[in-house]
């Protein structure tokens, strides 16, 4: 990394990750209008571990892609147009995704909510969705936030891992995690804001698949290889 690309010292790391994990649990708790939901508890204790255990990884073997997993502006040098725009799109379903079930379950009781062992599958889906988004990063350390080719660092194909098997892995393991967080809290209209976010994110698939392929050398020899994009046998 260059000087001008340096990961935060680890004090203002910490500071940044608290600031989003505290944002994480007010979206969720909020709405709620009380502390005492467990199911939210839990959900927040599941990603406070995962992106505990993701930062200390790529601390000590990726430095280069946590920094570029910690950038938060949804518009960045090189990134697609029409990113922007799928960005500013998925914006609006992924905040209710977060907010919705608070409102639902707790604070207005819009919906019945689920059963619990439907909330505890919910809650145990998480983990291999989170093992897989870590494999995924072991494999890929060039997985931008934004769509866009990195001339900078030379970005190139990977087929390894996850890659072998579907060529937008990370995209599958999100689908399953935005209908798994509305379900763990056991809201049923928070699949209405999760089912409009996965939409967008497949045609965003398709766009980025798109410009992968007219503009990343090697890809389209790849794609001969892994035909499917999110699913093997379906898509």
């Amino acid at each position: 990394m260059t000087q001008q690309h340096q990961l935060p010292s680890l004090p203002r790391l910490f500071l940044i990750i608290s600031a989003r994990m505290t944002a994480f649990a007010v979206a969720l708790l909020w709405p709620a209008g009380t502390w005492q939901w467990w199911e939210a508890w839990v959900v927040i204790g599941l990603w406070l571990g995962f992106v505990t255990a993701t930062v200390t990884f790529l601390l000590r073997h990726d430095p280069a892609l946590l920094l570029e997993r910690m950038k938060s502006s949804p518009v960045q040098k090189g990134q697609k147009g029409w990113d922007k725009v799928m960005l500013l799109l998925f914006f609006v379903p992924g905040i209710g995704i977060y907010v919705i079930p608070g409102f639902d379950v707790m604070r207005f009781g819009w919906s019945e909510p689920l059963p619990v062992w439907v909330e505890l599958t919910a809650m145990a889906l998480h983990l291999p969705g989170f093992f897989f988004i870590a494999w995924v990063m072991r494999e890929n350390t060039f997985l931008a936030v934004v769509v866009k080719i990195d001339q900078e660092r030379g970005q190139r194909v990977i087929t390894t891992g996850p890659y072998a098997l579907v060529r937008h892995p990370m995209y599958s393991a999100v689908i399953v995690l935005l209908f798994a967080v509305p379900v763990a809290l056991g809201s049923r209209f928070g699949l209405v804001p999760a089912a409009i976010a996965v939409v967008l994110l497949l045609v965003r698939t398709f766009l980025e698949d798109r410009t992968l392929y007219e503009e990343l050398q090697g890809y389209p020899e790849y794609c001969s290889k892994t035909r499917y994009r999110l699913l093997p046998g379906v898509w």
